[in-house]
């Protein structure tokens, strides 16, 4: 008899289980009224968000950066001088970590890196080659692909995985508008703000849904950026999923900062035609998934007061996912889905990732995000 059978059942050592490092990146905000002129200028100076020559870039970011200071530091005194964004990440960290050890297949360990102020990349990077795991997961907090947002973040991150010598075999997750767990998780939370809202409201007054994302300027959707496309796909899936017949709904865009062209409408125009049409207005921020300046002041404060003077007869507003169990099992889910594709980019979009015109998402980070670093294309 050899000596594992000898050996009881409860003596035999378990066998080792992988060690998984989940990187949640995102977006970033000041944590104190000092930090936020140096956000600003780490904004604005992106490639990715400010597309003018390189030599143009570091001057105008910074004078744009200057410009924004004084507004951004009044709504930020609304939050209490500083962003939220970064402990609601680090306690969906949290609850993913959990939920991933539970199941048992892999020794999982989160952490999180923010695009424009800390914890940043580089030394989240740090962080994470001393822990030592043996497989790395970029999961981006953005449901679309943008160029702006995740494409910067994945840029940002291998290099500075690069400079710290972290050489752990590396999936970033790009996108995951039409995951059907998202989508469910999503879907309840604003079924849950629907039902509120009606209760509160005359049932004689109608009510419509302003799907509510971050807007971006034209020219960058023209040049392939498949964010607008995606945002759409989020809205179908959810609206499949909510199961109001008849659905007064639309997809509408917030946060316009220069004065090109964005895409359209945006949630102020939506606004007016609510005030126009004598409808109440439930406003999802459907890609955004924690609360932060632009949902608890931009959507809670700002657009409240703009909807009353414009005579809209009811303003809600259904709350960002932040650690609602829901949304974190649909993370968990792609988590598992990511780590069984063996490609280094890859995504959950239902069946087709992008238009046709917009290529994959590995083409539209090379070829748009403008920030050095090459990323190894899909296997």
């Amino acid at each position: 008899m050899d000596l594992e059978a000898r050996t009881p059942p409860a003596a035999r050592a378990a066998p080792s289980r992988k060690r998984l490092a989940v990187v949640l990146l995102n977006l970033g905000g000041p944590d104190a009224p000092e930090s936020i002129r140096p956000f600003l200028v780490n904004l604005f100076t992106d490639p990715a968000i400010l597309r003018v020559p390189g030599f143009v870039r570091p001057w105008l970011g910074r004078l744009i950066a200057w410009r924004r200071t004084k507004p951004a530091t009044e709504n930020y005194a609304i939050l209490g001088g500083k962003s939220p964004l970064l402990e609601l990440t680090i306690a969906q960290g949290e609850a993913l970590e959990a939920v991933l050890n539970a199941e048992g297949e892999v020794e999982a360990k989160c952490f999180t890196a923010m695009r424009y102020w800390h914890p940043m990349s580089e030394e989240t990077a740090a962080a994470v080659k001393a822990w030592g795991p043996d497989e790395v997961l970029l999961l981006p907090l953005y449901p679309q692909f943008s160029t702006t947002t995740t494409g910067s973040s994945a840029l940002a991150w291998d290099k500075a995985a690069k400079r710290v010598g972290l050489r752990a075999p590396t999936t970033t997750l790009c996108c995951f508008h039409s995951f059907p767990d998202f989508s469910a998780a999503t879907a309840a939370q604003v079924r849950g703000a629907w039902d509120k809202a009606r209760a509160e409201l005359d049932p004689a007054v109608p009510l419509r849904i302003l799907f509510s994302a971050h807007g971006l300027p034209e020219t960058i959707v023209k040049a392939g950026d498949p964010y607008q496309w995606q945002v759409e796909q989020t809205v179908a899936r959810v609206v499949e999923r909510l199961d109001l017949p008849g659905l007064d709904h639309v997809v509408c865009y917030q946060s316009r900062v220069t004065p090109q062209k964005w895409i359209s409408p945006s949630t102020e125009d939506e606004l007016e035609r609510a005030g126009h049409d004598k409808v109440a207005v439930l406003v999802v921020p459907i890609a955004f998934t924690s609360e932060h300046s632009e949902t608890l002041v931009e959507l809670d404060v700002e657009y409240r007061e703009e909807a009353e003077k414009l005579g809209v007869p009811g303003y809600f507003r259904a709350p960002a996912q932040n650690s609602d169990p829901g949304f974190i099992a649909a993370l968990a889910g792609l988590v598992r889905h990511a780590r069984g594709t063996g490609r280094h980019l890859c995504s959950f979009a239902g069946p087709r990732q992008c238009p046709q015109q917009f290529g994959n998402c590995s083409h539209v980070i090379l070829r748009e995000a403008n920030a050095g670093a090459r990323v190894k294309e899909p296997a």
